[in-house]
């Protein structure tokens, strides 16, 4: 097993084993089956291109040969920034078959974030477009490499530099004739198959090891639980490398199933739309921000959306006014609301949950033995009804993050459960109600981001005596960041300028705030600690007396 990575108790394993729920494979086998038993079927379309499943497995395995041949070798860690397109499907199922291990990046994410995604795994490349915009990651991944002696290689979707690879060349190149045969690849299904990216609450970001044997269960439970099917059709809209997309049930879902998967990389609700009519969709995913944005779009009532079967929601909380307007503009589409993390622990609502279920709730775990308990303070499990902390285990839930051991002491609990930081209580039907968060998270439309990550980079500004980042509401995005901030003396500091100093920082743009609160004074709390709670409600009512006066 990769150093690093907290196996889960051998009694728990045992069982896991036992109930049939891990089949100790790896994702590279139980997808050779997929790929032989559906080899005909078309399985994904990305713009105008349409790939079989046996189209996949055979560039899969040509970019896996060349991959071994440039110098890549099982357990790698390979930071990963594609976009919504093929050629992220056929890197992902190429590297499972090396054994090396994806780190689930975002195009977004910038020379601050892979920076640390580097030294975190000791990733020995980086997988990106050639640009974006009128930003290089070429420059980037160059001056990484810098400080970085584990980052060998650079591979690029578009026109490569001096020193790094072509992705599209990769692909279609015949392998050597000395290429090592791939099913002399030995992989521990114990091992990592991917490393998802958490939403945590420091600074730094932590690596979540997603093992063979977890991540094929989680995503065979959550296709049974969703009742996909040969002939649904599903629209990723959504980053492809986010949990969701790719897993619950995702990508891997809907094709362990014989689906089929359609890429896009536009969020606009036309594009939506056309490739709803155009491909008979039949299932799409969504944060809320993005379900309020199609649904407020006039183009609509232009498009005939009526394969669309399933719209699950996920990522924050649906507001119920949003479910009555979706059931109205789009009436064959049932509407599903989810909750779920990269640690783990996933939750749906059922089809045939009754109506109060369907509106007020996240429904319940994927797995018979999914573990919940809704805890107090002080770890003791709150009467029935009550709000508490989520903490949560089971056979896809994490044991420990990847290479902190000090920071899973108080992660997770002495017998192994997570202690998700959500705040939840239980419905009377006995599934669950998300009612906020312990922890000091901005959810922006689906995006977690860390409250002390960004407080952290504005301290640095020499204006700045100290800073509280905290979420305010917002009817799009679910949330904004508002950083109020104390100035030392004499010192000026306006929005503009704080988002430059920002952006000089090289973070992902989403995570920028936006508002700024300059004040003489924060609240604190009983305890003598800035009240982030009434700070949000001080900030609250500013805004609600603003737009009283439009």
């Amino acid at each position: 097993m990769l150093d690093g990575v907290v196996p889960f108790p051998p009694e728990y394993a045992k069982r896991y084993r036992e109930k049939g729920y891990w089949a100790d494979k790896s994702l590279a086998q139980e997808f050779s089956v997929v790929f032989s038993r559906y080899a005909d079927r078309v399985a994904f379309i990305d713009s105008t291109r349409s790939y079989t499943y046996s189209d996949i497995d055979k560039a899969t395995d040509r970019l896996a040969s060349n991959l071994l041949s440039l110098g890549l070798k099982p357990l790698d860690r390979v930071v990963v920034q594609l976009p919504n397109v093929i050629e992220f499907v056929i890197l992902y199922f190429a590297l499972q078959k090396i054994g090396c291990i994806p780190i689930a990046a975002l195009p977004s994410h910038r020379y601050l974030e892979v920076s640390q995604f580097v030294a975190l795994s000791g990733a020995v490349a980086c997988v990106s477009p050639d640009r974006q915009g009128d930003f290089d990651f070429q420059d980037m991944v160059t001056r990484i490499q810098k400080v970085s002696p584990s980052l060998k290689y650079g591979i690029v979707l578009g026109t490569p530099q001096k020193g790094f690879q072509s992705l599209r060349n990769l692909i279609d190149a015949a392998p050597e004739s000395t290429a090592q045969p791939l099913d002399s690849i030995r992989i521990d299904p114990t091992d990592p198959a991917i490393f998802q990216l958490s939403g945590g609450t420091t600074g730094i970001p932590k690596l979540i090891p997603r093992t063979h044997n977890d991540y094929a269960y989680n995503s065979k439970v959550a296709a049974k639980v969703c009742g996909i099917e040969p002939q649904h059709v599903l629209l990723i809209i959504l980053p492809i490398a986010h949990n969701l997309p790719l897993a619950c049930p995702g990508i891997q879902g809907f094709m362990f199933q014989g689906a089929k998967v359609v890429l896009s990389t536009s969020v606009r609700a036309k594009e939506i739309c056309t490739a709803v009519q155009t491909h008979g969709v039949t299932h799409i995913k969504v944060v809320p921000a993005l379900l309020i944005r199609l649904l407020n779009d006039p183009v609509l009532s232009q498009y005939d959306l009526s394969s669309l079967q399933v719209i699950q929601s996920g990522g924050q909380r649906l507001q119920p006014e949003v479910r009555a307007l979706s059931k109205k503009l789009i009436p064959s589409a049932f509407i599903q609301e989810n909750f779920g993390m990269s640690e783990g622990m996933l939750f749906f609502v059922r089809r045939d949950d009754p109506d109060d279920v369907r509106m007020e709730t996240v429904g319940s775990p994927v797995s018979p033995d999914d573990e919940v308990r809704i805890v107090d303070e002080d770890g003791i499990d709150v009467p029935f009804g009550e709000t508490g902390e989520m903490w949560c285990r089971g056979p896809y839930t994490l044991r420990g993050y990847f290479g902190v051991p000090e920071y899973n002491k108080n992660a997770f609990s002495p017998d192994g459960f997570y202690k998700s930081g959500d705040l939840m209580r239980q419905h009377p039907s006995g599934r669950y109600m998300v009612e906020g968060r312990r922890k000091d998270l901005i959810n922006r439309g689906g995006e977690k981001i860390s409250a002390e990550e960004i407080e952290n980079l504005i301290l640095s500004h020499p204006a700045v005596k100290n800073v509280a980042c905290v979420p305010i509401p917002d009817p799009n995005m679910g949330e904004r960041m508002c950083a109020c901030i104390l100035l030392r003396d004499n010192a000026k500091l306006d929005f503009e300028e704080l988002k430059n100093f920002l952006i000089d920082k090289e973070i992902a743009k989403y995570k920028l705030p936006e508002r700024l609160e300059i004040m003489n004074d924060f609240p604190l709390s009983t305890f003598g600690k800035v009240s982030k709670k009434k700070l949000r409600e001080l900030i609250t009512r500013k805004m609600e007396a603003e737009q009283a006066k439009k």
